[in-house]
Protein backbone atom coordinates (compact mmCIF):
# COMPACT_ATOMS: atom_id res chain seq x y z
CA UNK A 1 0.00 0.00 0.00
CA UNK A 2 1.41 3.52 -0.93
CA UNK A 3 1.50 6.14 1.38
CA UNK A 4 -1.01 7.95 -0.07
CA UNK A 5 -3.43 5.53 -0.03
CA UNK A 6 -2.50 4.77 3.73
CA UNK A 7 -3.35 8.49 4.32
CA UNK A 8 -6.20 8.59 2.78
CA UNK A 9 -7.57 5.33 4.87
CA UNK A 10 -6.64 6.92 7.85
CA UNK A 11 -8.39 10.39 6.79
CA UNK A 12 -11.59 8.15 6.25
CA UNK A 13 -11.42 6.92 9.67
CA UNK A 14 -10.96 10.03 10.71
CA UNK A 15 -14.52 11.63 9.53
CA UNK A 16 -16.14 8.12 11.48
CA UNK A 17 -14.31 9.71 14.60
CA UNK A 18 -15.52 13.31 13.77
CA UNK A 19 -18.58 12.39 13.37
CA UNK A 20 -18.90 10.21 16.57
CA UNK A 21 -16.83 13.38 18.39
CA UNK A 22 -20.13 15.64 17.14
CA UNK A 23 -22.86 13.09 18.25
CA UNK A 24 -21.72 12.86 21.33
CA UNK A 25 -21.41 16.45 22.09
CA UNK A 26 -25.09 17.04 20.44
CA UNK A 27 -26.01 14.68 22.64
CA UNK A 28 -24.50 16.11 25.88
CA UNK A 29 -26.78 18.79 25.91
CA UNK A 30 -29.57 16.30 26.67
CA UNK A 31 -28.29 13.99 29.22
CA UNK A 32 -26.96 17.06 30.94
CA UNK A 33 -28.65 18.07 34.02
CA UNK A 34 -30.29 22.22 33.23
CA UNK A 35 -31.98 23.75 30.38
CA UNK A 36 -30.73 25.41 27.83
CA UNK A 37 -33.92 28.10 27.61
CA UNK A 38 -32.84 28.71 31.57
CA UNK A 39 -29.43 29.86 30.86
CA UNK A 40 -31.00 32.83 28.03
CA UNK A 41 -34.92 33.59 29.28
CA UNK A 42 -35.00 36.40 32.19
CA UNK A 43 -35.05 34.60 35.80
CA UNK A 44 -38.84 36.33 35.87
CA UNK A 45 -39.58 35.08 32.15
CA UNK A 46 -43.36 33.26 31.64
CA UNK A 47 -43.86 29.99 29.31
CA UNK A 48 -44.62 32.37 26.68
CA UNK A 49 -41.53 33.79 26.43
CA UNK A 50 -39.92 30.63 27.06
CA UNK A 51 -41.66 29.00 24.26
CA UNK A 52 -40.77 31.92 22.11
CA UNK A 53 -37.05 31.61 22.80
CA UNK A 54 -37.53 27.00 21.79
CA UNK A 55 -38.68 27.80 18.86
CA UNK A 56 -35.84 30.05 17.98
CA UNK A 57 -33.21 28.11 19.39
CA UNK A 58 -34.90 25.19 16.94
CA UNK A 59 -35.77 23.23 20.87
CA UNK A 60 -39.20 22.45 20.03
CA UNK A 61 -38.31 20.61 16.98
CA UNK A 62 -37.93 16.94 17.21
CA UNK A 63 -34.66 15.24 18.50
CA UNK A 64 -33.45 13.81 15.09
CA UNK A 65 -34.59 17.30 13.15
CA UNK A 66 -32.47 19.22 15.84
CA UNK A 67 -29.60 16.59 15.42
CA UNK A 68 -29.79 17.02 11.05
CA UNK A 69 -30.16 20.68 11.12
CA UNK A 70 -26.81 20.70 13.62
CA UNK A 71 -25.02 18.72 11.42
CA UNK A 72 -26.20 21.10 8.29
CA UNK A 73 -25.12 23.66 9.99
CA UNK A 74 -21.87 22.62 10.76
CA UNK A 75 -20.98 21.37 7.61
CA UNK A 76 -21.33 24.97 6.39
CA UNK A 77 -19.40 26.54 8.86
CA UNK A 78 -22.12 27.46 11.61
CA UNK A 79 -21.43 26.20 14.98
CA UNK A 80 -24.41 28.46 16.43
CA UNK A 81 -24.92 31.94 17.79
CA UNK A 82 -24.31 32.19 21.71
CA UNK A 83 -27.11 34.55 23.32
CA UNK A 84 -25.27 34.89 26.46
CA UNK A 85 -22.32 36.67 24.36
CA UNK A 86 -24.06 37.68 21.82
CA UNK A 87 -21.86 36.89 19.09
CA UNK A 88 -21.32 34.21 16.07
CA UNK A 89 -19.87 30.80 17.80
CA UNK A 90 -17.54 30.09 14.93
CA UNK A 91 -16.19 33.73 14.86
CA UNK A 92 -15.71 33.40 18.57
CA UNK A 93 -14.26 30.02 18.71
CA UNK A 94 -11.56 30.74 16.30
CA UNK A 95 -10.63 33.77 17.41
CA UNK A 96 -9.41 32.11 20.67
CA UNK A 97 -7.43 29.22 19.11
CA UNK A 98 -4.85 30.71 17.62
CA UNK A 99 -3.69 31.65 21.05
CA UNK A 100 -4.15 27.85 22.18
CA UNK A 101 -2.57 26.34 19.50
CA UNK A 102 0.72 28.86 19.90
CA UNK A 103 0.96 27.39 23.43
CA UNK A 104 0.47 23.49 23.01
CA UNK A 105 3.25 23.98 19.71
CA UNK A 106 5.66 25.89 22.03
CA UNK A 107 4.97 23.28 24.56
CA UNK A 108 5.54 20.86 22.11
CA UNK A 109 9.14 22.38 20.96
CA UNK A 110 10.21 23.23 24.78
CA UNK A 111 9.80 19.50 25.19
CA UNK A 112 11.75 18.35 21.99
CA UNK A 113 14.21 20.50 21.98
CA UNK A 114 14.77 19.54 25.78
CA UNK A 115 13.86 15.87 26.41
CA UNK A 116 15.21 13.93 22.70
CA UNK A 117 19.06 15.53 24.04
CA UNK A 118 18.88 14.59 27.55
CA UNK A 119 16.93 10.76 26.88
CA UNK A 120 20.28 10.13 24.16
CA UNK A 121 22.61 11.66 26.99
CA UNK A 122 20.93 9.28 29.86
CA UNK A 123 21.44 6.37 27.11
CA UNK A 124 24.65 6.74 26.17
CA UNK A 125 25.88 7.86 30.04
CA UNK A 126 23.87 4.69 31.58
CA UNK A 127 24.71 4.58 35.24
CA UNK A 128 26.42 7.80 35.22
CA UNK A 129 25.50 11.78 36.99
CA UNK A 130 24.31 12.37 33.72
CA UNK A 131 22.07 9.66 33.72
CA UNK A 132 20.70 9.98 36.98
CA UNK A 133 20.30 13.67 36.27
CA UNK A 134 17.85 12.88 33.79
CA UNK A 135 16.29 10.27 35.63
CA UNK A 136 15.44 12.25 38.41
CA UNK A 137 14.51 15.41 35.76
CA UNK A 138 11.54 12.85 34.09
CA UNK A 139 10.39 11.45 38.08
CA UNK A 140 9.99 15.31 38.86
CA UNK A 141 7.98 16.37 35.36
CA UNK A 142 5.88 13.51 35.93
CA UNK A 143 5.17 13.69 39.24
CA UNK A 144 4.36 17.77 39.39
CA UNK A 145 0.95 18.81 38.76
CA UNK A 146 1.03 21.38 36.28
CA UNK A 147 -0.97 23.79 38.13
CA UNK A 148 0.78 23.53 41.05
CA UNK A 149 4.48 23.99 38.99
CA UNK A 150 2.50 27.38 37.24
CA UNK A 151 1.27 29.15 40.89
CA UNK A 152 4.69 28.46 42.00
CA UNK A 153 6.48 29.80 39.02
CA UNK A 154 3.97 33.24 39.53
CA UNK A 155 4.91 33.37 42.78
CA UNK A 156 8.65 33.39 42.52
CA UNK A 157 9.69 34.39 38.98
CA UNK A 158 6.55 36.59 38.40
CA UNK A 159 6.01 38.43 41.86
CA UNK A 160 9.12 38.29 43.87
CA UNK A 161 11.80 38.56 41.02
CA UNK A 162 9.39 39.95 38.30
CA UNK A 163 11.18 38.17 35.23
CA UNK A 164 7.86 37.08 33.46
CA UNK A 165 4.41 38.50 33.63
CA UNK A 166 2.08 36.60 35.59
CA UNK A 167 -0.93 36.21 33.09
CA UNK A 168 -2.30 37.72 29.86
CA UNK A 169 -1.31 37.62 26.32
CA UNK A 170 -0.28 41.27 25.15
CA UNK A 171 1.22 39.45 21.88
CA UNK A 172 0.91 36.13 19.94
CA UNK A 173 3.41 35.19 17.57
CA UNK A 174 2.26 36.23 14.76
CA UNK A 175 2.71 39.75 15.91
CA UNK A 176 6.48 38.77 16.18
CA UNK A 177 6.63 37.66 12.76
CA UNK A 178 4.70 40.72 11.55
CA UNK A 179 7.51 43.08 13.79
CA UNK A 180 10.45 42.12 11.34
CA UNK A 181 8.51 44.17 8.46
CA UNK A 182 6.50 46.17 10.29
CA UNK A 183 6.60 49.29 12.64
CA UNK A 184 6.90 47.81 16.18
CA UNK A 185 10.60 47.13 17.21
CA UNK A 186 11.46 43.31 16.96
CA UNK A 187 13.29 42.53 20.17
CA UNK A 188 10.55 44.90 21.96
CA UNK A 189 8.04 42.25 20.67
CA UNK A 190 9.66 39.09 21.19
CA UNK A 191 10.85 40.53 24.45
CA UNK A 192 7.51 41.21 25.74
CA UNK A 193 5.87 37.95 23.91
CA UNK A 194 8.32 35.27 25.82
CA UNK A 195 7.59 37.29 28.91
CA UNK A 196 4.14 36.81 28.74
CA UNK A 197 4.45 32.54 27.51
CA UNK A 198 7.50 31.61 28.85
CA UNK A 199 5.47 30.83 32.63
CA UNK A 200 2.93 28.67 30.88
CA UNK A 201 4.93 27.31 28.25
CA UNK A 202 7.01 25.56 31.11
CA UNK A 203 4.24 24.53 33.10
CA UNK A 204 2.26 22.92 30.06
CA UNK A 205 5.16 21.05 28.59
CA UNK A 206 7.21 19.94 31.89
CA UNK A 207 4.85 16.87 32.06
CA UNK A 208 5.38 16.01 28.05
CA UNK A 209 9.72 17.09 28.63
CA UNK A 210 9.87 14.11 31.17
CA UNK A 211 7.59 11.50 29.08
CA UNK A 212 9.12 11.69 25.93
CA UNK A 213 12.87 11.91 27.88
CA UNK A 214 12.06 8.25 29.70
CA UNK A 215 10.56 7.19 26.25
CA UNK A 216 14.02 8.27 24.55
CA UNK A 217 16.06 7.09 26.82
CA UNK A 218 14.06 3.38 26.73
CA UNK A 219 14.17 3.32 22.90
CA UNK A 220 17.89 4.24 22.47
CA UNK A 221 18.89 1.22 25.27
CA UNK A 222 17.04 -1.11 23.13
CA UNK A 223 18.43 0.22 19.59
CA UNK A 224 22.20 0.62 21.12
CA UNK A 225 22.07 -3.13 22.40
CA UNK A 226 21.34 -4.58 18.65
CA UNK A 227 23.56 -6.48 16.49
CA UNK A 228 24.03 -3.87 13.65
CA UNK A 229 24.57 -1.41 15.80
CA UNK A 230 27.82 -3.49 17.47
CA UNK A 231 28.48 -4.36 13.27
CA UNK A 232 28.24 -0.62 12.89
CA UNK A 233 31.08 -0.02 15.53
CA UNK A 234 33.14 -2.71 14.50
CA UNK A 235 33.25 -1.34 10.86
CA UNK A 236 35.34 1.77 12.47
CA UNK A 237 32.44 4.20 12.26
CA UNK A 238 32.23 7.26 14.41
CA UNK A 239 30.63 6.38 17.90
CA UNK A 240 28.09 10.11 16.62
CA UNK A 241 27.10 8.69 13.64
CA UNK A 242 26.54 5.37 15.29
CA UNK A 243 23.80 7.19 17.86
CA UNK A 244 22.59 9.99 15.96
CA UNK A 245 22.40 8.61 12.34
CA UNK A 246 21.05 5.11 12.75
CA UNK A 247 20.13 4.03 16.72
CA UNK A 248 17.93 7.72 17.37
CA UNK A 249 16.49 7.40 13.97
CA UNK A 250 15.21 4.15 14.49
CA UNK A 251 13.71 5.56 17.76
CA UNK A 252 12.17 8.43 16.76
CA UNK A 253 9.39 6.54 14.99
CA UNK A 254 7.21 5.68 18.37
CA UNK A 255 8.34 9.49 20.02
CA UNK A 256 6.94 10.93 16.74
CA UNK A 257 3.51 9.06 17.98
CA UNK A 258 3.49 10.31 21.17
CA UNK A 259 4.39 13.51 20.36
CA UNK A 260 1.49 14.10 18.21
CA UNK A 261 -0.99 12.06 20.44
CA UNK A 262 0.50 14.73 23.21
CA UNK A 263 0.25 17.52 20.95
CA UNK A 264 -3.60 16.85 20.44
CA UNK A 265 -4.10 16.61 24.23
CA UNK A 266 -2.15 19.57 24.76
CA UNK A 267 -4.17 21.47 22.79
CA UNK A 268 -6.84 19.83 24.07
CA UNK A 269 -5.72 19.52 27.60
CA UNK A 270 -4.07 23.08 29.01
CA UNK A 271 -7.54 24.35 30.18
CA UNK A 272 -5.86 24.24 33.80
CA UNK A 273 -2.85 25.70 32.36
CA UNK A 274 -5.12 28.60 30.55
CA UNK A 275 -7.24 28.89 33.58
CA UNK A 276 -3.77 29.72 36.04
CA UNK A 277 -1.99 32.39 33.81
CA UNK A 278 -5.35 33.86 32.59
CA UNK A 279 -4.46 32.80 28.83
CA UNK A 280 -7.02 33.71 26.53
CA UNK A 281 -7.73 30.91 24.65
CA UNK A 282 -9.97 28.09 24.01
CA UNK A 283 -9.22 26.69 27.76
CA UNK A 284 -10.63 29.61 29.26
CA UNK A 285 -13.36 30.09 26.69
CA UNK A 286 -14.75 26.06 27.38
CA UNK A 287 -14.31 27.44 31.21
CA UNK A 288 -16.49 30.25 30.98
CA UNK A 289 -19.10 28.73 28.67
CA UNK A 290 -19.03 26.14 31.34
CA UNK A 291 -19.91 28.42 34.34
CA UNK A 292 -22.37 30.53 32.11
CA UNK A 293 -24.00 27.24 30.62
CA UNK A 294 -23.51 28.39 26.62
CA UNK A 295 -24.27 25.40 25.42
CA UNK A 296 -23.46 26.80 21.54
CA UNK A 297 -20.04 28.01 22.44
CA UNK A 298 -19.44 24.90 25.09
CA UNK A 299 -20.37 22.64 21.70
CA UNK A 300 -18.20 24.93 19.47
CA UNK A 301 -15.35 24.31 21.64
CA UNK A 302 -15.79 20.57 21.76
CA UNK A 303 -15.75 19.78 18.20
CA UNK A 304 -12.81 22.29 17.41
CA UNK A 305 -10.71 20.51 20.21
CA UNK A 306 -12.14 17.10 18.61
CA UNK A 307 -11.55 17.87 15.26
CA UNK A 308 -7.82 19.06 16.09
CA UNK A 309 -6.89 16.00 18.02
CA UNK A 310 -8.31 13.66 14.72
CA UNK A 311 -6.44 16.11 12.42
CA UNK A 312 -2.83 15.99 14.33
CA UNK A 313 -3.51 11.99 14.61
CA UNK A 314 -3.63 11.92 10.43
CA UNK A 315 -0.70 13.74 10.04
CA UNK A 316 1.26 11.29 13.07
CA UNK A 317 0.35 8.25 11.15
CA UNK A 318 1.49 9.61 8.14
CA UNK A 319 4.62 10.40 9.37
CA UNK A 320 5.06 7.31 10.88
CA UNK A 321 4.22 5.07 7.71
CA UNK A 322 7.19 7.43 6.31
CA UNK A 323 9.33 6.61 9.12
CA UNK A 324 8.37 3.00 9.18
CA UNK A 325 7.10 1.92 5.30
CA UNK A 326 6.85 -1.69 7.24
CA UNK A 327 3.09 0.01 9.18
CA UNK A 328 1.87 0.89 6.27
CA UNK A 329 1.43 -2.36 4.90
CA UNK A 330 0.03 -3.41 7.91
Amino acid sequence: MSLVRFAGRRALQGIGVVWGVITIVFALRFITPGSVIGAVAPLDADQETRDAIAADLGLNEPLYAQYLNYIADLLQGDMGFSYVKSQEVTRLVFSKLPATVELAVTATILAVVLSIPLGVISATRRNQPADYGATLFSLFGISTPNFWLGIIMIIVLAVQFGIFKTSGRVVGFPDVVASVLGPRPFLDTLQTWLAYITLPTISLGTYFTALVTRLTRSGMLDELGKSYVQASRAKGLPETLVRYKHALRNTLAPIVTVLGLQLGTLIGGAVITEAVFSWPGLGTLLIDSINLRDWPVLQGCLVVIGVSFVIVNIVVDTLYGYLDPQAVNE
